[in-house]
């Protein structure tokens, strides 16, 4: 977490010596500017894997995961909300509470399962980078995989001014991916009664549960579930002050949870977006568009150049806010789990090589953009399960502690998801 002067002024007396009183937010005009944490987590959520997954789902069996999406973009409002709150109410992020509160054998295999997952993570960000400059420019796979990696360190280099400059830059990212997919929807239209049947719970064999895991592990991302709990503290003014309160608490969690709202519906839009647009023009045609590149393609002969464009477009700036923010997920784990620190190049090179092998040695890009979600999906319960225990624990929240009936739901999203990922890969051994 990077931190003008102005904003340290202001942080509790657990992060920075002696607090200066701040009433917190009160009012619209007071909560606005501190919208931007959960944003910067969003990008993580409409990365270019959902793009392979959704698009992947859409094809392959119409509306019918819709309801996938829909019910993953729900977990992540409840999962973000949570490690918002940890955060803000502690001063510090999930991983350091790990290490602080769990056996050093425990935290060590967090750290190594979190450090897989961050691999995961890049490789599809690198990919979908690599893809999207490919699209647009010509340029071969593994160079545009070095630029999206470049490009992405550059925008870490905001951070040095500050959260809010780079805030607005993923930000911005953002709102360039929902426009992209706002275009194209638009041509593509929309089958009311095949949304409606797509609301329906419902799968269609063995390669459907595939792919809702992989659009789960697309959507609720364990990385940003350590990294967001590291974006709120000092974010909501003096907590120690302005939490005390009943009225004081009420504000500062409005204020977070406006945040969550927002930024995850938009995600969960795009998402919505993908499917539905791939349902709509891909439907039966699924061997035609298994591919980004076939996806690209087939918007270009259906809608125009334009809808293409659009898409490739949206899945550069996919490409490179997720990676920036992936690498800094990285740096948030390591330093929270081990109390270390590395470069932020070294750690960007090591996380580099899986996707350059996938580049270089000619790896298709869209199954190991599914593959790599799959894999993601794996690692939400380690950062799950910690986090819905950390926040019932009334010695550690205070008056922020969750109420019984949220972590009772939080229990149930994590069992829901743990028995997923073991049907799955109980069919594969079997």
């Amino acid at each position: 977490m990077y931190l003008s002067k102005t904003e340290a002024a202001v942080l509790p007396t657990t992060l920075v010596g002696t607090p200066r009183p701040s009433p917190g937010p009160t009012g619209r005009r007071r909560i606005w500017p501190l919208l931007g944490p959960a944003f910067v987590a969003a990008v993580a959520y409409v990365d270019p894997g959902n793009f392979a997954t959704n698009f992947s789902g859409g094809a392959s069996f119409g509306y019918t995961l819709l309801w996938v999406i829909v019910a993953a973009n729900l977990m992540a409002m409840l999962i973000q909300s949570l490690t918002a709150k940890l955060g803000l109410a502690t001063g510090r992020d999930l991983a350091t509470l790990c290490r602080e509160k769990l056996p050093r054998p425990v935290t060590w295999g967090l750290w190594v399962q979190a450090e897989a997952v961050a691999i995961a993570t890049d490789l599809a960000e690198i990919v979908g980078g690599a893809v999207a400059l490919y699209l647009l420019f010509g340029v071969p796979l593994p160079i545009g995989g070095l630029i999206t990696a470049v490009v992405a360190f550059v925008l870490l280099g905001a951070q040095s001014r500050g959260h809010r400059p780079f805030e607005r830059v993923i930000t911005g990212l953002l709102l360039v991916i929902g426009a992209g997919f706002a275009y194209t929807l638009v041509g593509a239209g929309v089958d009311v009664g095949g949304l409606a049947g797509g609301m329906v719970p419902s799968f269609e064999g063995p390669e459907s549960l595939v792919l809702a895991t992989g659009i789960l592990g697309a959507t609720v991302m364990p990385h940003v579930i350590y990294v967001h709990s590291a974006l709120t503290p000092g974010r909501y003014g003096d907590v120690v002050t302005a939490g005390r309160t009943h009225e004081g608490r009420r504000r500062l969690l409005r204020a977070q949870r406006l945040d969550v709202l927002l930024a995850m519906g938009m995600a969960g839009l795009v998402n919505a977006a993908m499917l539905v647009i791939a349902a709509q023009l891909f439907t039966g045609s699924a061997d035609e568009v298994t591919s980004l590149e076939g996806v690209h393609a087939g918007l270009g002969q259906q809608l125009g150049t334009g809808a293409a464009l659009a898409f490739a477009v949206a899945l550069l700036a996919s490409g490179f806010a997720s990676s920036s923010v992936g690498t800094h997920a990285g740096q948030v784990v390591m330093a929270g789990f081990l109390k270390r620190h590395i470069p932020v190049l070294a750690r960007r090179l090591i996380t580099l090589a899986p996707a350059l092998a996938v580049l270089v040695l000619g790896g298709d890009p869209t199954t190991a953009l599914v593959w790599s979600q799959v894999v993601l999906s794996f690692g939400i319960p380690f950062a799950l399960v910690p986090l819905l225990w950390l926040t019932s624990r009334r010695d550690l929240m205070g008056g922020w502690v969750n109420r019984r009936v949220t972590t009772v739901v939080g229990s149930v999203v994590a069992a829901l998801i743990i028995a997923l990922n073991a049907h799955l890969l109980i069919g594969f051994v079997l």
